[in-house]
């Protein structure tokens, strides 16, 4: 995918997914860290992720914001929805993702959810599967949207007419 202009990161509009505490026990108590996972995107098929951590939980949004910011994507998308069946896997984390009818709505839970609302997905069917870890269902997401190709895409690649594509 196309990695997104300096122009079409301005309108860029973020929603923090998770904030996860941790703890690292010292000699005089425990010394707490966080980490944030942040979504980026416009709402016309550009979106980003990102991880930050810090000591503060407000650091740690803003690293990861700055961070999703930098790994911003272009995404294919048919109209409000997806132009196929997909299915992404990161780690323990799988997604099964199907295109839908306008008036759907976006059937997704949690971490699937802020990353599609965020690159516009308005009507999908989604289907999270193994590890429901926020972490995972966020690039597992991510790689599903990243495999998605347009029909002349398809045409191109395998060197035949965009019509054979649409029919068979």
């Amino acid at each position: 995918m196309a990695k997104a202009k300096a122009s079409e990161l301005d309108q860029l509009k973020d929603k923090v997914v998770n904030i996860a505490r941790t703890a690292k026990v010292v000699k005089g108590g425990r010394r707490f860290g966080f980490s944030a996972i942040v979504v980026v995107g416009d709402g016309n098929g550009h979106v980003g992720i990102g991880l930050g951590k810090a000591n503060e939980v407000s650091n740690a949004v803003t690293k990861a914001t700055e961070a999703a910011k930098k790994s911003v994507v272009k995404i294919h998308l048919k109209g409000h929805t997806i132009p196929h069946e997909t299915y992404g896997k990161y780690g323990a984390g799988k997604i099964l993702m199907k295109p839908a009818t306008p008036g759907t709505g976006v059937i997704a839970g949690g971490a699937a959810r802020a990353v599609l609302e965020a690159v516009g997905v308005q009507d999908i069917l989604t289907k999270s599967q193994g590890s429901s870890n926020p972490h995972n269902a966020v690039k597992a997401t991510m790689e599903a949207l990243m495999s998605l190709e347009d029909a002349s895409s398809v045409a191109s690649r395998r060197g035949i007419s965009l019509n054979k594509v649409l029919k068979g």
